[in-house]
């Protein structure tokens, strides 16, 4: 509808144009709004205002010529000038209808494909395999999750680059530590990986011997040494096995599959460092291989280093950077290169997209973003700690989330059986802890507060998991199903209304969610759609209304409010629930 109703206006302004009444050289970005006022209609435009000036009208005579300009239509039902000369529309009903129906019918839930599909790279999670997955790899992994799904859901393809870090000088301590032990040792060791890199970490400090052991390791690994590989592959492949489990208990997408690791990119190291120097875009200072690029400078208008080399020879996070563009551009065959990564990296990836097209690793219209994030705070407002105020291995809040979720559970509904609790506990646990992380701003730190996000009130998972079982509940009991419900939709109720006009902004809403990667508008979304729900049921009988067309009608907004709901909530990476 926003998109006909765009179309509708500026046919409108051509016209007006042909007519001599506005400039040809006019161009206005015509901007549609949906008030907060209901009694300002559906859609709302500030067009007139902006082109009051070049047209040298008043704008509330030129917003009269707009719509006296208009062709004609069964889309919009009112317009109305209002204020110094903005314009209102209130959309016929049978085009509410008529998107009601194509919503209810459609396996996408009336969201539109993307007028031309990408290829779609997404660099998300990407944590560093020397320890276990703590809570700050919680917001990258849930975040580039979701929006790869609705990515997918648009008809883009989307290929998911896990970029691990598993290279680097502090590997050079684990393996110095695997060879002092024996294999039984070792294994029970490897088993919480965490406290293995403390006892590395430790050794590497107190000992001048073993350091000098870790630093030969270094270079061993790097230079392809079998012995010192296999023990690397070992420790990876059990860093691994731990966050592919907590990738399946998240519900995040990601598999061994989708790993490209720093290591990946090893061989073409030398090679991303000649290429640049070829291009006369290095330059020595102090020993190290830099770039310099004008479009970045310190506040003494100095202009800041891409470092890719080290004085001693080893490579640095940008080199690998600029190694994988040209890899997902070239191999990967990308379109569209997205990372989310903390925003505080956001310095870092403008100079690397920046240096990547000047030095010819990406083709100019190789589309390129940084979507960085907040980070996850503690009530004291610092970063988030477990209790003995080190970091909270990311396998232990889920622990936490679960019992949590299970004592709500076990105090709330007593109907359901051991096997029923232990599952409702384990979605609603892991589903709050995902929610209350995807309902805020992405690019905000927030607040991790258990008793908010396990609440049954707000804007919280257990809210929306729990108005979705309400809303199934009604098909069990009217004994139909909710996807071959006859008849038509009839608006009459303004509690009906208000629901249709929530539920027909579900394609905008994603492409909205797509076009900015902000899951949170989802999330607000989902929330108004149980609340407008929630205010229809109350208003609306369903099962007791004898008018029978009223019935279907009825039975049909409350099938695609859940249809809608299930499929916002699975684009989030959440799960919905049969019973609560």
């Amino acid at each position: 509808m926003k998109e006909q109703l765009e179309s509708l206006l500026a046919t409108a302004v051509a016209t007006l144009q042909q007519q001599g009444t506005l400039p040809t050289d006019v161009h206005a970005r015509i901007q549609l709004d949906r008030p907060r006022d209901k009694s300002h209609g559906d859609f709302a435009t500030n067009l007139a205002l902006m082109l009051a000036k070049p047209a040298k009208m008043n704008p509330r005579a030129l917003a009269e010529a707009l719509i006296g300009a208009l062709p004609e239509n069964s889309l919009v039902a009112k317009t109305e000038i209002a204020g110094p000369g903005f314009i209102n529309f209130t959309i016929s009903q049978q085009q509410l209808i008529d998107q009601l129906e194509h919503a209810y019918t459609d396996a996408r839930v009336g969201v539109q494909p993307a007028a031309e599909t990408q290829t779609v790279v997404i660099d998300y999670s990407s944590p560093n395999l020397a320890k276990e997955m703590h809570v700050g790899h919680l917001r990258s992994a849930i975040i580039g999750d979701a929006v790869a799904r609705v990515k997918e859901l648009l008809g883009h393809k989307v290929i998911r680059q896990n970029h691990v870090g598993d290279w680097g000088t502090q590997f050079g301590m684990l393996l110095a530590h695997m060879e002092e032990l024996d294999n039984a040792e070792l294994d029970m060791e490897l088993s919480n990986l965490e406290t293995f890199y403390k006892a590395a970490k430790k050794r590497f400090d107190e000992s001048e011997e073993f350091a000098k052991r870790a630093r030969e390791l270094v270079v061993a690994l790097q230079s392809g040494e079998p012995k010192c590989r296999a023990l690397w592959q070992q420790f990876i492949d059990v860093s691994l096995s731990h966050c592919q489990e907590v990738y399946d208990r998240l519900g995040v997408k990601l598999t061994r599959a989708d790993v490209m690791a720093e290591s990946a990119y090893n061989d073409d190291l030398a090679q991303v460092v000649e290429d640049l120097k070829a291009q006369g875009l290095l330059v020595e200072d102090q020993g190290a291989q830099c770039v310099f690029l004008d479009e970045f400078k310190n506040k003494d208008g100095e202009s800041l280093p891409v470092i890719v080399q080290k004085s001693g020879g080893g490579y640095l996070y940008a080199t690998t950077d600029l190694a994988a563009v040209r890899y997902r551009q070239n191999v990967l065959k990308g379109d569209h290169l997205i990372y989310f990564v903390d925003q505080r990296q956001g310095l870092h990836f403008q100079q690397i997209f920046t240096l990547a097209k000047k030095a010819g690793f990406a083709r100019e219209d190789l589309q390129m973003d940084h979507y960085g994030f907040g980070t996850v705070m503690g009530k004291d407002g610092r970063p988030y700690k477990s209790r003995d105020g080190g970091v909270t291995k990311l396998a232990d809040l889920l622990d936490e989330a679960e019992k949590r979720a299970l004592e709500q559970v076990q105090r709330k509904n007593t109907s359901l059986n051991a096997e029923e609790q232990a599952h409702v506990a384990k979605v609603v646990g892991i589903s709050s802890v995902k929610y209350a992380d995807l309902s805020k701003n992405r690019t905000s730190d927030y607040i991790f507060d258990w008793d908010t996000m396990l609440s049954f009130d707000g804007n919280t998972a257990p809210y929306l998991l729990y108005a979705f079982t309400r809303v199934n509940s009604i098909f069990g009991k009217a004994g139909v199903n909710p996807d071959n419900i006859s008849g038509e939709f009839s608006l009459n109720d303004e509690r009906e209304i208000a629901l249709a006009n929530i539920l027909v902004r579900f394609n905008e809403v994603i492409h909205n969610v797509s076009d900015k990667a902000m899951p949170h508008f989802l999330c607000g979304y989902l929330y108004d759609v149980a609340g407008a729900f929630s205010s229809f049921y109350e208003a609306c009988p369903i099962l007791q209304t004898e008018d029978e067309h009223l019935r279907q009608s009825r039975l049909k907004l409350a099938a695609l409010t859940a249809k809608t709901l299930r499929q916002g909530l699975d684009l989030l990476g959440i799960p919905t629930l049969e019973k609560m």
